[in-house]
C-alpha cells in the first residue's frame, strides 16, 4: 500500500515540478504563478495545522483563566499576571535569562544538599540555538524575549508542520500529509508548540533534516542535524539515523562518497561543540552531564525510572521521584501510545532514517530518570509514529477527518497544555 501510494506521490510530484521548471524564472507573471501554486498546495497545510491550534491554544488559555492558580504561583513556576505568561514559565524563564544574559557555566554544589539534586541550578544545561535565535529576533523587531521566544516557536512550528506533510505526503499521499499536519498539532506534549520552549525549533529541524535524506541532499540534512544539535541533546538519536542513512547510501553506492561522507562529519559537530565548550568553562569535559544529574537528576539510568513509574501509577502509587500524578497518567498513555504505532510504522517499511530516528528517540527517553510528566513532551519529535495513523484517517472523509482532529484539538488545551504546565513541571 505504502509503495503504491509512493510511486503516485512521486510521479504528481514529478510532474509538479516539470511544470514548475518549464516555466522561465525571469518575468514576474510566472514568479507570481509559482507563488500561487505553492499556496494552493501548502496553504491547507497550514490552515489545518493553525486552526487546530488555535482550538486546543484557545482551550488552554480558557482552562488557565478559569482556575486562576496560575496567579498564585512564582512567575518562573507557572504563574503570572496573565494566563500567557505561563507560556514563558518553567524552562521560558532559563530562556530568556540566557537570550538577555548569555552564559555563565559553572558547577555550584548545594551546600548540606543530600538528596537528588545537590547543584545549584545553571542555564548551561539548556542548548544556545533556541535563545540565540530569541536574541536575534528581539534585536531585529525590537520585541522582548517573551515575544521573541513566542515568534520564534510559532514559526518554527509552522515549518515543522510544512515538514511533516512533506514526508507524509511522499510516502502516503496528500490526503495523509493532510492529516500528520493536523495530528501534529493535537499530539500529547503539543502545548509547548507555541511557548517559550526550544522543541517547535527541534522538531522542525529534525523533519526537515530525515526530508533532506529522502531527497538525497545530503549535505544539507548534514548541516540541518548540525544545527539540531545545537538545539538540543536529543539530537543525539538524529545524528545516529543521519549517519546510518549516510552508510547505507555509501553500500548501495546511490550517491557517490563524498556527499554522505560530508553529512556524516558536519552531523554531529554542534552537539560536540556545545557540549565541549560548556565542558571548557566548568573545567570538566563532563560537565554537562553531572549538571544534569546533580541538578534536575536527569540522567541515564537503563529505564528503572520508567519502570517504576510505569509499575505504580497503575495501582495508585505515587512515591517515586518526582511524582505529579495527573501529568504522569498522561505520560503513561504517551509511552504505551508509541509503543503500539511503533510496529505498526516498522510494518509499513518506511525508509532506515525515519525507523532508527524514532526508536532511538525512544530509546532515549525511556531509557533516562526525569520528571515523568514531562514524557509527553519529550516524545513529541516521534513525528514518524504519525504516519501509521495518516494512512488510516485518509480513509475518511476530509470533513470526518477534521470533526474527528477538532475534538483532540479542544481536548488538547487540557491533556497537551493545562496538564503539562500546571498540573506537571514541565
Amino acid at each position: 500500500m505504502i509503495k503504491t501510494a509512493v510511486r503516485t506521490t512521486e510521479t504528481g510530484t514529478q510532474s509538479w515540478n516539470a511544470r514548475l521548471s518549464e516555466q522561465p524564472a525571469t518575468t514576474g507573471p510566472d514568479r507570481r504563478s509559482r507563488l500561487r501554486r505553492a499556496a494552493e498546495h501548502y496553504g491547507p497545510v497550514l490552515a489545518i495545522y493553525g486552526t487546530l491550534k488555535l482550538i486546543g491554544f484557545a482551550a488552554f488559555m480558557w482552562l488557565l483563566h478559569s482556575a486562576g492558580d496560575y496567579r498564585t504561583k512564582n512567575p518562573r513556576f507557572g504563574g503570572g499576571a496573565h494566563p500567557w505568561d505561563v507560556l514563558a514559565s518553567w524552562d521560558g524563564w532559563w530562556y530568556q535569562q540566557i537570550a538577555v544574559h548569555g552564559y555563565d557555566p559553572q558547577l555550584v554544589p548545594i551546600p548540606g544538599a543530600t538528596g537528588p539534586i545537590t547543584l545549584e541550578g545553571n542555564s548551561a544545561a539548556f542548548f544556545p540555538l533556541y535563545p540565540a535565535l530569541m536574541r536575534l529576533v528581539s534585536e531585529l523587531t525590537g520585541l522582548g524575549p517573551y515575544g521573541a521566544g513566542l515568534l520564534v516557536s510559532v514559526v518554527a512550528s509552522l515549518t515543522a508542520a510544512l515538514g511533516i506533510y512533506a514526508i507524509t505526503e511522499r510516502l502516503g499521499g496528500r490526503r495523509a500529509g493532510l492529516a500528520a499536519a493536523g495530528l501534529w498539532a493535537v499530539w500529547p506534549g503539543s502545548g509547548v508548540e507555541w511557548a517559550v520552549y526550544s522543541d517547535s525549533l527541534y522538531v522542525a529541524l529534525a523533519v526537515w533534516a530525515c526530508h533532506a535524506v529522502l531527497s538525497r541532499r545530503w549535505l544539507t540534512a548534514g548541516l540541518l542535524t548540525c544545527a539540531a544539535g545545537l538545539n538540543r541533546p536529543t539530537a543525539v538519536a538524529l545524528i545516529a539515523a543521519v549517519v546510518i542513512a549516510a552508510l547505507l547510501a555509501l553500500y548501495r553506492f546511490r550517491d557517490g562518497i563524498l556527499r554522505p561522507v560530508a553529512a556524516m562529519a558536519v552531523a554531529p559537530l554542534g552537539l560536540l561543540a556545545y557540549l565541549g565548550w560548556v565542558g571548557h568553562q566548568m573545567g570538566d569535559y563532563s560537565g554537562y552531564f553531572k549538571l544534569q544529574s546533580g541538578a534536575w537528576a536527569h540522567e541515564w539510568d537503563y529505564g528503572r525510572h520508567t519502570l517504576d513509574v510505569l509499575t505504580s501509577v497503575p495501582v495508585g502509587h505515587f512515591d517515586y521521584l518526582s511524582a505529579w500524578p495527573f501529568a504522569d497518567l498522561i505520560g503513561i498513555g504517551v509511552v504505551l501510545l508509541a509503543l503500539a504505532l511503533l510496529p505498526l510504522l516498522i510494518r509499513l517499511r518506511p525508509p532506515a532514517v525515519l525507523v532508527v530516528y524514532t526508536i532511538l528517540t525512544l530509546v532515549l527517553v525511556l531509557g533516562s530518570q526525569q520528571i515523568f510528566g514531562n514524557v509527553s513532551r519529550y516524545l513529541l519529535p516521534l513525528f514518524p509514529l504519525f504516519l501509521p495513523l495518516s494512512l488510516a484517517l485518509r480513509r475518511l472523509s476530509l470533513t470526518h477527518q477534521l470533526m474527528l482532529l477538532g475534538i483532540a484539538a479542544l481536548a488538547s488545551g487540557s491533556y497537551a497544555g493545562y496538564g503539562l504546565f500546571e498540573l506537571g513541571v514541565p
